[in-house]
């Protein structure tokens, strides 16, 4: 549950250093009352721990800014921000937040633990996953979408990573989100490349225009994603560390891949109209859930949960 950093920030091909970290093992105490049981792993900004916490008297998540940001202003103002987010999106479909220490000396958000691989895995182990599995999921995370932007609020990272597979599935890291206000004035690629909304992508030329469309073509690039097995506007590896943006966009100029034949054409249209290029003709989330009903209506009704997620019976 690391910080969203985006997959093609970077502007050189130099391997990073391994990123400073706390080193907390087994039995070691985070905060008083709060004892850490293993790594999770993490981002650029944050690493995420397995914790026992006394107060709940349950498992839950620390995802803790690093040991050479710990005091840097901008870092915990992300925290603070973060945490605000998340005390105001209660959804059942919205990662949970329990408690958070927003000073030095480690800072960190205590999150619901949750059970299950991210949609990312499962599309990285299996390819393009059914329709059974994949529809039910998207309706859930249109719905906390929704949700979000009548709180006023823009996620600005929806994309298949960010997505935890249970009954419901689970919307997670909101560690890039904005209020609406807020992400009107962003000036600045924000989120991860492929997954991008053309008005984030080149953030100068959009000022106001970023919102929650931005969200809505975030969950049809994830809905494509699942289903093709791959990125409605694939790229060349290297092309993530272009200066130039259509190169790195290729949503900017490029149509999307087509979808398999095996998508149904109401299915296909609701997809695109939600990677249009053009915030004002992109489905709001509550129109994208309700344009999934039809489908939803032609398949197998009994759902359960296996390994791959939530299957169809």
């Amino acid at each position: 549950m690391g910080a969203a950093t985006g997959d093609g920030g970077g502007t050189s091909r130099s391997k990073k250093p391994p990123r400073p970290s706390w080193e907390l093992e087994e039995g070691d105490l985070l905060v008083e009352g709060r004892h850490v049981l293993r790594s999770l792993g993490g981002g650029s900004l944050y690493e995420a721990y397995l914790v026992w916490d006394d107060r709940l008297f349950s498992l839950a998540v620390a995802k803790v800014v690093r040991p050479d940001r710990a005091e840097d202003p901008e870092a915990l103002r992300q925290v603070r921000s973060e945490a605000e987010v998340l005390a105001r999106l209660a959804h059942p479909v919205v990662l949970r937040s329990f408690d958070s220490a927003l000073e030095p000396p480690r800072p960190h958000l205590l999150l619901e633990h949750l059970e299950g691989p991210t949609l990312r895995s499962l599309i990285r182990r299996h390819g393009a996953l059914p329709m059974e599995q994949v529809l039910p999921l998207a309706l859930h995370v249109a719905a906390a979408l929704h949700f979000t932007a009548a709180e006023g609020m823009v996620h600005l990272d929806v994309k298949p990573d960010n997505i935890i597979m249970g009954v419901p599935p689970r919307l997670i890291d909101f560690s890039v989100a904005r209020t609406i206000e807020r992400a009107a004035k962003i000036a600045g690629p924000v989120g991860t490349d492929s997954y991008m909304a053309p008005e984030q992508c080149n953030a100068p030329a959009n000022l106001g225009r970023i919102g929650p469309p931005a969200d809505v073509w975030g969950i049809g690039a994830t809905v494509f994603h699942a289903l093709s097995g791959d990125v409605p506007f694939p790229r060349q590896p290297e092309d993530r560390y272009s200066t130039d943006l259509e190169v790195r966009f290729p949503q900017l100029w490029d149509e999307p891949m087509p979808l398999p034949p095996r998508i149904p054409a109401v299915l296909r249209d609701l997809i695109m109209r939600a990677l249009s290029p053009e915030p004002a003709n992109r489905p709001t989330a509550a129109e994208f859930a309700v344009g999934l009903e039809p489908v939803l209506a032609k398949l197998p009704s009994k759902m359960v949960l296996g390994r791959r997620g939530v299957m169809a019976r």
